[in-house]
């Protein structure tokens, strides 16, 4: 991975981190998958959790995701989170060279939806058992979209 960061670890105006898609191997630049006969860029989930608790814990969080990202064999960039007060939600995101995984939180009402994309060989479904445990949700809900999949002629 390539950064440029200044100094103090702040990043210059206009310059953004690279991340190194091996330029010199054209096949590295292309994520796709196939499953069961279909091409696509990424799975997509969509997870509910009802009846969790930790929802309001900023460093559980960010463990969690890392450890979400490592399970599921993705690369992490950046994770972001964001404390709101007076209720203690969390919002962010795990930015991955594979896509991502954000979240959302509601501790008031025992709820956090968490949004897992990942392309290429990584697994997002490794992720929700991590989620189960750090969050110990009474129910959970998970919807699968596949992202990229063509549905007619280019």
């Amino acid at each position: 991975m390539g950064l440029y960061p200044a100094t103090d670890g702040s990043m210059p105006e206009g310059i953004w981190p690279v991340h190194d898609q091996q330029p010199d191997n054209p096949a590295a630049l292309d994520h796709f998958t196939t499953r069961n006969g279909i091409e696509f860029a990424g799975t997509h989930l969509i997870i509910d959790l009802w009846g969790a608790r930790y929802l309001d814990d900023l460093s559980r969080m960010e463990s969690t995701l890392r450890r979400a990202v490592t399970v599921a064999g993705a690369t992490l960039l950046h994770i972001h989170l964001h404390h709101f007060t007076p209720n203690g939600g969390i919002s962010g995101v795990a930015v991955l060279a594979e896509s991502h995984i954000s979240v959302h939180t509601w501790p008031e009402r025992d709820y956090a939806a968490f949004d897992i994309f990942m392309c290429g060989d990584a697994q997002p479904e490794l992720a929700i058992p991590v989620l189960e445990k750090a969050f110990l949700p009474e129910s959970l809900s998970i919807n699968e979209h596949l992202r990229g999949v063509r549905t007619g002629k280019p």
